[in-house]
């Protein structure tokens, strides 16, 4: 059992535990990463739900400053808007992380699914976005890898509050210098980053620049089917608001946008500024139903291989209603969540990668954190955004998107 003063003897954070099945009655697997096992658990003393990240210890050998730097973050965090890290528990062969049990699925499903979206719907969105990062900031912590599939909803509830999640990219300032390994997603990292120059809190608001863009209209600000020329739109941050897609889109949302996705880092909005821009905090969002247009857009853009995630939600959906935890609770999981046909099959999400700027081949993968219920496919190949236009579907090959950050030579063309 673990000490009864819930740390190790050498006064560690880690509860030393001879067997973490007799604290939690371990349910389904909910995903597997690249060193983990993320598992949804029933805390016998309590009867509460969570998520736990099983690490095997022999998985961490030369990893242990990731997993490290990973546990130092969360466990100084405590937001509304952040998946909390709970509790942490030590064996003599594996290390358990007791993580907060999010089953509201992820944001841009939920988005499609809707019948009714608007700019304000994605005003909010952001809003609670930006408070979070702008409180991880304020604690010198920069999430260095914000994209849509880190963004979940905490519960199926209409209402529900998005969370943030996967912190293994994360970097406290001040803990190694200054910040200039490139790492990141693709497609989602400032232009900074890609440089391969120094850089800080401004990239996270690049990257929500980034998110707030395919919210209102489905598809990603830069794509290329050569890396290289991706890279390089990113670089020169060559983005535009097309026809006819931005038509119906407030100026206001645009300009919120232009000015989170910014080149320059030093004249991008901080958090706080665009928590202040009347996109956010006034009036100017428009109520308009863009549902059709931008969930379309998502689909062709976003697809994602749903049938071999489901069980991942029906896990959760299945012992929430065989333990009673609320009639509310379940019904709303009922209408919100259908298992989707093996037909329906799409590549998977793009992975992230942390790597030296100059020895990207020896730099091992990091470990996403649990998101409930998702589950981590890290074999798949990266997906890549259908032709932005409105003709009838028609089957494509799945075109690859870059899956890794590269090297990119910024000096004299």
């Amino acid at each position: 059992m673990a000490k009864e003063n819930g740390e190790s003897s050498n006064g560690s954070w880690k509860k030393i535990v001879d067997d973490v099945k007799k604290i939690f009655d371990f349910k389904e697997v909910l995903g597997t990463g690249a060193f983990s096992e993320v598992v949804m658990a029933r805390e016998k003393a309590t009867g509460k739900m969570v998520a736990i990240k099983c690490i095997p210890k022999k998985a961490l050998k030369g990893k242990e400053t990731s997993i490290e730097n990973e546990i130092a973050v969360l466990r100084k965090i405590k937001h509304e808007n952040i998946v909390a890290l709970e509790d942490i528990y030590e064996s003599s062969n594996h290390l358990y992380l007791i993580m907060q049990l999010v089953s509201g699925g992820e944001l841009f499903d939920r988005i499609v699914e809707k019948g009714f979206y608007t700019e304000m719907d994605a005003s909010r969105l952001i809003r609670q976005v930006l408070d979070a990062v702008n409180y991880l900031h304020s604690m010198g912590i920069v999430h260095r890898d914000l994209k849509p599939e880190n963004l979940l909803y905490f519960s199926p509830h209409d209402d529900s509050k998005i969370m943030i999640s996967d912190f293994g990219l994360s970097k406290m300032e001040g803990t190694g210098g200054v910040m200039a390994t490139a790492c990141g997603t693709p497609g989602y990292v400032a232009p900074e980053v890609l440089a391969q120059k120094p850089y800080s809190k401004a990239v996270d608001c690049w990257s929500i620049g980034v998110i707030a863009y395919i919210l209102l209209c489905g598809y990603p600000p830069f794509y290329d089917e050569n890396d290289s020329k991706l890279f390089e739109q990113i670089l020169k941050a060559d983005y535009e608001f097309d026809a006819p897609y931005w038509d119906d889109i407030s100026d206001s949302a645009k300009d919120f946008i232009s000015c989170l996705m910014e080149k320059d880092p030093e004249k991008r909005f901080t958090c706080d500024q665009a928590l202040e821009h009347p996109w956010i905090a006034g009036d100017t969002a428009l109520c308009k139903n863009i549902h059709e247009s931008v969930s379309r857009q998502m689909r062709k853009n976003f697809a994602k291989s749903k049938w071999r995630q489901a069980f991942n939600a029906t896990a959760v959906i299945r012992h929430m209603r065989r333990l009673q935890l609320g009639t509310s609770f379940g019904s709303s999981i009922q209408s919100s969540n259908s298992v989707p046909s093996p037909q329906g099959r799409a590549p998977a999400k793009s992975q992230s990668v942390d790597c030296a700027p100059l020895s990207l081949k020896d730099c091992p993968p990091i470990s996403p954190l649990p998101s409930a219920v998702r589950v981590f496919n890290q074999d798949s190949d990266a997906s890549a955004p259908a032709p932005r236009d409105d003709s009838p579907a028609v089957a494509e090959p799945p075109r690859p998107r870059p899956s890794t950050v590269t090297v990119i030579h910024t000096g004299t063309k």
